[in-house]
């Protein structure tokens, strides 16, 4: 078995609420730096830096996993992790429908700019990113797996934009395998209250923002092979 040190939920520049340094080739040099094996990139309702990110990625044999934290109807937010990037291209183009039609406003919300392979800004998003897209969790998760992707309850233990603080509880109905917590204190808590997340993986992203909230060499996930099929099997 290989273990893998992760960071799965990192947002770049064109989620407005992260900083402007946070370029798809500075994620990949700071995550080298910290000796991480696997990024995945979540932006807020969009996977339009990934080309760039994973052009960046394989400069320096870092896995780089598509992704995208998706904002749902109930302001729940969800991972998507994909294993190619036509799947996650493909999901996009859906997920861009179901933005409602609300400019941003760079003064008030934060840029959103969308790079290229050079890590030079090509473009800037002019919808609005952070509003809620016009799907259920359940229609999230189904939509995903549509695209070969694993849909992850994303830092389920905050206060805020959260499943639990949503919703109040998790549906016995769910249909997720995986879910990421923000501090390992909270789990045990959880599990006790919450039943079903007995039966589901748990993973420990940073949610970063800016640059130095990129997780430390701590968390991993053991593989047979060090491949994103088998990294999305292991979060199954």
């Amino acid at each position: 078995m290989v273990k893998l040190y992760y960071d799965l939920h990192i947002h770049s520049c064109l989620s407005p609420c992260a900083e402007d340094d946070m370029t798809p080739s500075n994620i990949v040099r700071m995550a080298h730096i910290k000796g991480l094996d696997v990024l995945a990139l979540t932006d807020h309702n969009s996977l339009k830096n990934t080309p760039a990110f994973m052009q960046a990625a394989g400069q320096y044999k870092i896995i780089a996993i598509p992704g995208i934290e998706v904002c749902t109807i109930e302001d729940v937010h969800v991972i998507g992790l994909f294993p190619t990037l036509e799947d996650a291209l493909g999901f996009d183009e859906f997920i861009y429908g179901k933005l409602t039609d609300i400019e941003n406003n760079p003064k008030i919300f934060g840029n959103q700019y969308i790079y290229n392979e050079r890590d030079e800004i090509i473009a800037s998003e002019p919808k609005l990113l952070i509003s809620g897209a016009l799907i259920s969790i359940d229609e999230a998760y189904e939509k995903i797996s549509s695209y070969n992707g694993v849909m992850i309850p994303a830092h389920i233990d905050r206060p805020a934009y959260s499943l639990i603080a949503n919703l109040g509880f998790v549906p016995e109905n769910s249909m997720f395998t995986c879910v990421e917590l923000k501090d390992k204190i909270n789990e045990q808590d959880l599990v006790q209250n919450n039943p079903y997340l007995k039966n589901c993986n748990v993973i420990y992203n940073s949610d970063a923002h800016y640059l130095y909230e990129i997780n430390e060499r701590d968390n991993y996930i053991e593989v047979e092979n060090a491949t994103i099929t088998d990294i999305l099997n292991a979060l199954k």
